[in-house]
């Protein structure tokens, strides 16, 4: 399990009635495809990834992606091509019980695109739990504060796009996928919950 600090224990006391978890996409699934990706034969699964989900989906919590995909209103890539790659990440590391993106640029202004709460809302909503009884976990600070927004709790997974800032702000930070589920799982069962920071890299553009 990770070690580090102890989180406070009101997170211990969220992570005991997990109910679900939910999932960014790139950078924290699969790796992210500059220029936003609408081919399949492109996926590259997280190492772990699979495993990691495959734990959860054991322990019988239901899982789910929420993903920014404004390449779609940017006019980079259709739905098609983006449900069609969600297909092949669901094939090579799910199944996952529901997948919710949002196609909105950031000019959009729209209450789903991370940080706002929406795709949080609308996936648990679909698995049929409380946005509070859900875990989300993702590689940036729009994951953790879309998960806060929606009442859930948030856990960091830093990639090389995350700044040191959102290490710092993290609630939880866990150093790989299979950690965070070790969080998750960890906490399910009332065991002591610890947080293991990994080193941010170079920022680069957001999805």
């Amino acid at each position: 399990m990770a070690c580090g600090v102890r989180a406070g224990r009101a997170l211990a006391r969220r992570l005991r009635d997990v109910r679900a978890v939910l999932f960014d996409r790139d950078d924290t699934l699969i790796r992210d495809v500059p220029r936003y990706n609408g081919d399949p034969t492109l996926v590259q699964p997280i190492p772990g990834a699979a495993e990691a989900v495959g734990r959860l989906r054991a322990a019988g919590l239901p899982t789910g992606v929420v993903s920014n995909q404004s390449g779609i209103g940017r006019g980079f890539v259709s739905h098609m091509q983006v449900q069609r790659v969600n297909a092949r990440v669901d094939a090579l590391v799910g199944p996952f019980d529901t997948w919710q993106y949002c196609p909105h640029a950031p000019a959009d202004a729209c209450t789903c695109r991370k940080p706002a709460p929406g795709l949080v809302v609308r996936a648990a909503r679909a698995l049929g739990v409380e946005p509070h009884h859900t875990v989300l976990i993702g590689d940036i600070g729009t994951d953790v504060r879309a998960a806060r927004a929606a009442g859930a709790v948030g856990i960091l997974v830093p990639s090389p796009r995350t700044l040191p800032a959102e290490v710092r702000e993290a609630p939880l930070v866990a150093r790989s996928l299979g950690d965070a589920v070790d969080l998750v799982l960890a906490g399910l069962a009332g065991a002591g919950v610890a947080t293991a920071v990994a080193a941010p890299a170079a920022r680069t553009a957001r999805p």
